[in-house]
């Protein structure tokens, strides 16, 4: 027997897709397909290849910049969190890269490094890095005092402190971070497809829209979202599972 949140899920989603269907068949707008129909080009594209060709252009971008963000990301939020002087110095730079409107710099970056690779990764970097910086900095600062004065009672290094005690407490809210990172790359990726060169997903959408086959373009938007959600639900069980029973939670909250 299902279980309740499964089927909750299932539900949510029957209401959304029967909405859809419903909505492409009033019609609100001569744009706007069924499900079924965009369904129906998502199977079309699968089946040729099409989808597979654009995903492997898309994920490049998305793989490095993630990657990137994650190492780069952590490692400045550990400093950021540990050091009041890199908190006062790179905080307030993270905080206005979260809340400005970053699609601004994409003409910056194709200027400076092209339309190539590189500006794609720096668009996902963007996206992604204030999230995973914010909140494991605010984990790092956020771990229980008393948890630290135990560690210098029994005469710990400063190292040690850090390296077997901060981390490791802070470490759930860091996870949660980069699944929160990942899920702004995802934006990232698709952003700089539609806004530098139209490749991978993007071309398909652009194209799409460029020949008023409107199928094949909610299809493509349809299919990155649910890969996200798919990814997204992935790094929750791993997360749960590596950290059952600790409280977790996001610095932002």
């Amino acid at each position: 027997m299902l279980n309740r949140s499964l089927l909750l899920k299932f539900l949510s989603a029957f209401i959304v897709f029967g909405a859809w269907e419903i909505a492409g068949h009033i019609p609100v707008s001569y744009a706007f397909p069924t499900f079924i129909e965009s369904m129906k080009a998502l199977a079309e594209m699968t089946f040729d290849g099409r989808l597979y060709a654009a995903y492997v252009e898309t994920l490049k971008p998305l793989a490095i910049g993630i990657a990137i963000s994650a190492v780069v990301g952590i490692t400045v939020g550990l400093w950021t969190g540990l050091n009041n002087w890199f908190d006062w110095l790179f905080s307030p730079i993270f905080i206005v890269m979260q809340a400005a409107p970053l699609a601004a710099l994409i003409p910056l970056l194709v200027m400076v490094y092209g339309i190539g690779l590189t500006s794609k990764v720096f668009v996902v970097c963007i996206m992604a890095m204030p999230v995973i910086v914010l909140n494991t900095a605010g984990a790092v600062r956020n771990t229980p005092s008393s948890l630290i004065e135990m560690g210098k009672s029994f005469q710990a290094s400063r190292l040690e402190v850090v390296t077997k005690i901060i981390i490791p407490a802070a470490s759930p809210v860091i996870f949660s971070g980069l699944r929160l990172g990942i899920s702004a790359g995802f934006i990232g990726a698709i952003l700089s497809e539609l806004k530098i060169t139209p490749t991978g997903v993007g071309d398909i959408i652009t194209f799409s829209r460029s020949i008023a086959d409107y199928a094949s373009m909610y299809a493509a938007i349809f299919s990155i979202i649910v890969l996200a959600v798919l990814f997204l639900n992935l790094l929750e069980k791993i997360e749960n599972y590596l950290f059952e029973g600790n409280v977790r939670g996001y610095a932002s909250d």
